[in-house]
C-alpha cells in the first residue's frame, strides 16, 4: 500500500511591513508502492491545503507520482530534487505569485516543464498572461480533479510531440485542413485570413479532438472536458455542441469530414492535424 508522506516545517517570509515571520510550508511526496516509480511526477503549487491534499490524494489513486508544495521557495527545491514532468501552478500565491513563479521557471534550466496554471474564475487577463508567458494550459477554480487530470495528460502528450532539445517551445497552433487552431487567443484561422473565435465549450471541445487526431472518443471523455463550465451538461447536449463546431468549420452536417460521429462509440476528428510552435508548418 502505498503511503502520502507530510512534512511541516517552518520558514521565514516577508510581511507586508518589512519585517520576517515563520510561516508553515509543507511538502507531500508519495511512496512505498513500486507502481509509482516509473509514473509521471507532477508538482502541484498551491498555498491551499485543502486543494494541495485534494489533489495529492486523487492524483496519487489514478497511478501518478505527486508532491504538493505551497509557494516558489519550495518549487524550486523540489525541481532541483527530483525529475518533474508537469507543474500545476496556482497564479494567486503568496508572496511570489504564479505568475512570477512561471516567468522565471521559463528562463531557468527546467524551462522545457509543462505547465498547468489554476486561476480564479473569470480571470481572464491572468489566463491570457500566463498562456502568452509559456504556460501550456490553464484551468479556473473551482475545477473538477478528474477534468485537471484530462488537461494534464493532454500537455504531456504534447510536450512528447516535441523534437529533442525543443522542449523550450509550447506547441500553441494545430493545424488541420484548412484550419489553424490557436490556443493561447482562444481562435480559429482559416487558410484566408478570416479569424473565428470559439466560446469555452467550442474551445475545450476542440482542444480535445485536436489532441485525439484520427482517434474515437466517446461523449463521457468530451463531458469531462466540459466540466466545471457548464452547469446543465447532460450527455445529449454534446451532440448539440458538436453541431456548433461542425458550423464553425464549415463542416457539411450531412456528411461530415473534419468531425465524424461514430455510431454508439462518439465522435473522431477525421483530420490529420500538425501542432507547431509557430503559425505556419514549417
Amino acid at each position: 500500500m502505498a503511503e502520502i508522506c507530510t512534512f511541516v516545517y517552518p520558514i521565514a517570509c516577508l510581511t507586508n511591513d518589512d519585517t520576517f515571520a515563520l510561516q508553515p510550508c509543507t511538502y507531500t511526496f508519495s511512496m512505498g508502492n513500486s507502481d509509482h516509480v516509473n509514473a509521471d511526477h507532477v508538482l502541484v503549487v498551491d498555498d491551499d491545503p485543502e486543494i494541495r491534499k485534494l489533489l495529492a490524494d486523487h492524483m496519487h489513486r489514478q497511478g501518478w507520482r505527486v508532491s504538493t508544495v505551497s509557494g516558489g521557495t519550495d518549487m524550486w527545491s523540489a525541481l532541483a530534487g527530483s525529475p518533474v514532468d508537469v507543474v500545476v501552478l496556482d497564479v494567486m500565491l503568496h508572496g511570489v505569485d504564479g505568475l512570477q513563479l512561471l516567468r522565471a521557471l521559463r528562463s531557468s534550466p527546467h524551462a522545457s516543464v509543462p505547465v498547468v496554471m489554476l486561476t480564479a474564475m473569470g480571470d481572464e487577463v491572468d489566463r491570457i498572461i500566463g498562456l502568452e508567458m509559456g504556460a501550456d494550459d490553464y484551468l479556473a477554480k473551482p475545477f473538477a480533479p478528474r477534468e485537471l487530470l484530462a488537461r494534464l495528460k493532454s500537455v504531456l502528450r504534447r510536450a512528447r510531440m516535441l523534437p529533442p532539445g525543443q522542449g523550450h517551445l509550447r506547441l500553441r497552433y494545430a493545424h488541420f485542413c484548412d484550419w489553424t487552431f490557436d490556443a493561447v487567443k482562444r481562435h480559429l484561422i482559416h487558410r484566408n485570413g478570416t479569424v473565428t473565435p470559439l466560446n469555452g465549450a467550442e474551445f475545450a471541445l476542440l482542444a480535445f479532438l485536436l489532441d485525439h487526431p484520427q482517434q474515437v472518443v466517446s461523449r463521457d471523455q468530451l463531458l469531462v472536458q466540459l466540466a466545471g463550465r457548464d452547469a446543465d451538461v447532460f450527455d445529449r447536449s454534446i451532440d448539440l455542441r458538436i453541431s456548433r463546431l461542425r458550423r464553425r468549420l464549415g463542416d457539411d452536417a450531412r456528411d461530415p469530414s473534419i468531425v465524424k460521429t461514430v455510431r454508439h462509440e462518439g465522435y473522431v476528428l477525421a483530420q490529420a492535424v500538425v501542432w507547431s510552435a509557430n503559425t505556419t508548418v514549417t
